[in-house]
C-alpha cells in the first residue's frame, strides 16, 4: 500500500508542532537532577566596588546606581524565596523576587513560614532543596537565620531589606536607609521607615545583591542610596 505524503505546508506545521511539544516537556526544572554551576552573565560596571581594595568580610559597600545592571544570572539559576510575614514591606520584597525570576528565567521555589515555631524548620527546608541562592524576605527571619547560616557555609544566602548583625561569609545583605533591621534587641543602622520599601527600591536591592553574589562578593552589606 502506498503511503500518503503530506502537502509541504501541512508537513511544516506537523514538524513545528512536534518540536514545540518536545521542547515543552523538558522546560520545567523540578530540581531533581544536578545542573551546571551558575555564572554571572555580563560584568559589573564601574563603581560597584573599589577593585583596588575589595571589601573585607562584614564590610559595607555603596555601589554606584546602575553599576549592577549589566549582570544577570545564567539560565536556570535556582533560587529559593524564603519568606515570613504578611506586612506590606514583606509583600513588596516578595513581589520583587517573583517578578525578577520571571524576567530573568530563574527557576524559583518559595518556602513560607507562617508561625514563629516554623522559622527554623522552613530555613532547613530551603537548604535541603540545594538552591544556588536562598533569598530571604521578612524581618522575622533575621534572628533564625543568624542561628542557622553559620552551620551551612556552603549555602549562599541573600537578605533583602534587612541584615544579620554578624554575617558569615555565605550571607550577603542588600539594604538602604529606612530598612536595615538587624535582629531583636539590636539597634538599626538607620531609622526604620516602612515607606522606603517601594517596588523600585526592592527590585534594585535584589538585583544589586544577586550581582554581588554572582561575582563572589559575599558576606558583606550592599547599601543603596
Amino acid at each position: 500500500m502506498r503511503s500518503r505524503r503530506l502537502p509541504a505546508g501541512m508537513l511544516a506545521v506537523a514538524v513545528a508542532t512536534a518540536a514545540l511539544l518536545a521542547g515543552g516537556c523538558g522546560s520545567e526544572d523540578d530540581w531533581s537532577r544536578p545542573h551546571a554551576r551558575p555564572s554571572a552573565m555580563g560584568t559589573l560596571g564601574p563603581g560597584f566596588f573599589d577593585r583596588s581594595a575589595p571589601p573585607a568580610p562584614e564590610a559595607t559597600i555603596t555601589p554606584r546606581p546602575g553599576s549592577w545592571d549589566g549582570t544577570r544570572p545564567s539560565e536556570g539559576y535556582r533560587v529559593v524565596l524564603l519568606t515570613a510575614g504578611t506586612d506590606p514591606q514583606t509583600r513588596t520584597l516578595v513581589n520583587a523576587v517573583t517578578q525578577w525570576a520571571e524576567q530573568e528565567s530563574v527557576s524559583l521555589k518559595t518556602v513560607t513560614a507562617t508561625r514563629p515555631d516554623q522559622y527554623i524548620a522552613r530555613i532547613s527546608e530551603a537548604i535541603r532543596l540545594k538552591p544556588d541562592l536562598v533569598v530571604s524576605a521578612g524581618n522575622d527571619l533575621v534572628d533564625p537565620l543568624a542561628m542557622v547560616t553559620p552551620n551551612h557555609l556552603d549555602q549562599r544566602f541573600l537578605v533583602i531589606g534587612a541584615e544579620l548583625a554578624e554575617p558569615t561569609a555565605n550571607v550577603t545583605a542588600a539594604d538602604w536607609t529606612g530598612a536595615s533591621f538587624r535582629g531583636e534587641g539590636l539597634g538599626m543602622s538607620s531609622e526604620y521607615d516602612p515607606a522606603t520599601f517601594t517596588p523600585d527600591r526592592a527590585a534594585r536591592a535584589l538585583r544589586a545583591g544577586v550581582a554581588a553574589v554572582l561575582n563572589g562578593l559575599t558576606g558583606i552589606v550592599i547599601w543603596l542610596d
